[in-house]
């Protein structure tokens, strides 16, 4: 299958201010790319770009004062296949666990699971397999939040979220990571593009997607609970401990956000190439 993404992402900038972009594919993806994934600027501008901590690409620039435009269209290959779903079997022992996953079982900024612990024991502490867990925190989370872009908030944890019974993908994201933890699963953020193929079209505009991975079985596995099934035609852009690793944009001065589109289409067959203006 062949997946064409990208976006328009405008900003009004009064000074010269100097931005952060993670909107590159991540690089576990980059072999999959069958056209350059390049972030244009408009007005033209110098860039550059580094891998952080976490194995992202980002993007280092200076935003003149004004209007700016980040646009970029490209092709992917994708599998086409659903989300894998792991075997069932016991969750990995702390002392087995391989170093760099020990990262992902503390708490962090959004995935507040010190304040999730008692209750994430009494409720699914008796189910002794890996998957058996993960799917039944997939599942509460899915049935207790209730979507909502306008009720949206930035700042809001896993905790919070599971109080307020509200939020978007991201904090369905950071619910069943932080219950995971607390769960002495690892568990990671997500985002990065996920179109609607395979499925009914969202009637919301087109985003950015976030969405956990677990670490079962000796690896890693997607855990949506936003949509509490396996999808098709996932693209990471970020991985890290919660949304605070991976913003798509950080401004060191204001930036006002006065567009943000993003398309993730299936390509006919044959397409190797990007279509449709940037605008």
């Amino acid at each position: 299958m062949l997946i064409q993404a990208g976006y328009d992402i405008a900003f009004q900038c009064p000074a010269r201010t100097p931005m952060l972009l993670q909107l590159q594919v991540h690089p576990s993806r980059c072999p999959d790319l069958l056209t350059p994934d390049e972030i244009v600027a408009d007005p033209p501008l110098p860039m550059r770009s580094y891998l952080d901590l976490f194995g992202n690409r980002v993007t280092r620039l200076v935003a003149p004062p004004g209007l700016v435009t980040f646009s970029n269209r490209f092709v992917i290959s994708d599998t086409g296949l659903p989300d894998e779903i792991p075997a069932d079997g016991a969750v990995t022992d702390i002392a087995d666990l391989p170093d760099d996953a020990l990262l992902y079982l503390t708490s962090s900024r959004y995935c507040d699971s010190d304040m999730l612990a008692d209750f994430a024991w009494n409720t699914f502490g008796a189910l002794a397999g890996g998957r058996q867990r993960v799917q039944a925190i997939s599942d509460f989370v899915h049935a207790n939040i209730r979507f909502s872009y306008p009720e949206a908030r930035p700042t809001r944890s896993a905790s919070e979220a599971m109080r307020e019974g509200v939020g978007v993908c991201r904090d369905y994201a950071h619910l069943a990571i932080a219950l995971c933890r607390c769960m002495n699963i690892p568990a990671r953020y997500c985002t990065g593009y996920l179109g609607d193929i395979g499925v009914p079209p969202d009637i919301n505009p087109g985003d950015f997607s976030g969405w956990g991975e677990v670490f079962l079985n000796g690896r890693w596995f997607t855990m949506d609970a936003r949509h509490n099934h396996p999808r098709i035609g996932r693209i990471v852009v970020g991985r890290g401990r919660d949304a605070a690793d991976v913003p798509i944009s950080t401004a060191f001065g204001v930036a006002n956000l006065v567009r943000f589109e993003v398309v993730t289409d299936e390509a006919p067959a044959g397409q190797n190439q990007p279509w449709g203006p940037r605008a």
